[in-house]
């Protein structure tokens, strides 16, 4: 099995709940033509139309009401690496206005190659500030993965970043071996890469550099990936507590509305410390299962796998409301392809749609069933669990051996973008903006 395949498989079987059961799935009479589908959750139901909607409250600051926060999440899409540059960001931004987006995911995607942190900042904050140009009510989101590699060791710590976490400052660099956990698990996690762990100074140190690194130049949304890949000495939370502290009391009085909006993927539901809330929403794949006999067709399914629909806990919010269930993005997400593209129950993992990760899949489906399906998975969430919203796939990494693809984009076809699929028609019809 070469590198890449082993990461992969490990990313996703490291999910810190994975529902290690054989799933038996009775179907009959499912039928996505027609979108009547299944397992909704009857106590949260209800009927679900897409119409033009009045206009839309985006006005925060220092805190978040539930209202305005749902209303960004309302109008999510994920724009992988946007702010450096990936794809041609000028039609990026056009795309951006034309579908009215206010919450743009993974604008900031740093997987690794940590010694490219400086010199990437400098353009995102460019970026960052043409967007703002265009939309200041827009929020663009950044990542702080899972992951750590020895490039950290090229990157100095700063002063301030000492000073924060209340320990003597020394002049030296972030040290990769000291953010790691002492007992050698997930160690090469990723290939080259390792699973930090967050109860360890070094890793706090590093991801304080990183959220006021950003914030600092424009970013108001922080993505935290598998949390719970990296807790599993800090139990009771108490050293996420710390650092999530830090970097909210620094946005407290840096951020450009004085907040800094924290999410991450929760296979348990969500992190709840003494009835408090870590994050300001959740979020995790949307977990699509395939239509058994019906070749690259799929549904959504309450309870398959670990999907979180029904399952957001709830408690006080970092803004201070309290809920029972916390508000959460489902995506589509990205982690590679199976041995077998294109075949029913291609092995290996559970997360497998016909053969592919999510966005890979729908990227491959032709423009009537992705129309058909990103309607459907939409009135599907609405209608299944109100605290669920559905974030649009707008530009994300896709892994296609078989039309040899490796980037899904929305955007309208044209010139400077070839590879458009055209969706953001759709994705803009269904925001009740007509076209």
């Amino acid at each position: 099995m070469n590198t890449f395949k082993r990461t992969l498989l490990n990313r996703i079987w490291s999910l810190s709940i994975v529902h290690t059961k054989l799933f038996t799935l009775a179907l009959t009479g499912i039928c996505l033509a027609g979108f009547a589908m299944a397992s909704s959750l009857p106590h949260k139901t209800r009927a679900v139309t897409i119409v033009h909607s009045k206009k839309k409250d985006y006005k925060f600051n220092a805190t978040i009401s539930r209202n305005v926060l749902e209303n960004y999440l309302d109008r999510s899409i994920t724009m992988q690496s946007l702010l450096v540059g990936k794809g041609n960001f000028d039609d990026n931004l056009r795309m951006i206005k034309n579908i009215g987006a206010k919450f743009i995911g993974r604008s900031v995607c740093q997987w690794g190659e940590e010694a490219d942190i400086p010199k990437n900042l400098q353009q995102e904050k460019e970026l960052a500030a043409k967007v703002h140009e265009s939309d200041p009510d827009i929020i663009l989101q950044a990542c702080i993965f899972e992951i750590v590699t020895n490039q950290v060791d090229q990157l100095a710590i700063p002063e301030w970043a000492f000073t924060a976490l209340g320990v003597p400052v020394e002049k030296r660099n972030f040290r990769y071996a000291d953010m790691l956990y002492p007992d050698g698990k997930f160690k090469n996690q990723w290939g080259s890469g390792s699973v930090p762990d967050v109860s360890q100074l070094e890793t706090k140190l590093y991801f304080y550099y990183l959220a006021v690194s950003y914030i600092n130049i424009g970013i108001e949304g922080i993505h935290f990936g598998q949390v719970e890949l990296m807790n599993k000495n800090d139990p009771n939370l108490d050293n996420y507590n710390q650092v999530l502290t830090l970097i909210r009391g620094y946005a407290a009085k840096h951020a450009r509305r004085h907040i800094i909006l924290c999410d991450s993927h929760v296979p348990s539901g969500g992190f709840v410390r003494n009835g408090k809330l870590l994050m300001d929403f959740h979020a995790f794949p949307l977990r699509i299962m395939e239509i058994p006999g019906q070749p690259e067709k799929a549904m959504l399914k309450v309870g398959h796998t670990d999907a979180l629909y029904g399952r957001s806990k709830g408690g006080i919010t970092p803004s201070g409301w309290s809920c029972e269930h916390l508000p959460y993005l489902v995506e589509f997400d990205n982690y590679g392809v199976s041995k077998h593209p294109g075949e029913e129950k291609a092995g290996d993992i559970p997360f497998w749609v016909w053969g592919y990760d999510e966005i890979s899949w729908f990227a491959h489906q032709d423009k009537q069933y992705r129309t058909k399906w990103l309607i459907y998975a939409y009135k599907w969430v609405k209608k299944t669990d109100i605290n669920g919203h559905l974030e649009m796939p707008g530009d994300r990494q896709t892994t296609s051996p078989l039309d040899h693809k490796h980037w899904y984009y929305a955007n309208k076809p044209s010139a400077v973008v070839p590879d458009g699929q055209g969706d953001e028609v759709t994705i803009r019809e269904i925001w009740g903006r007509p076209n």
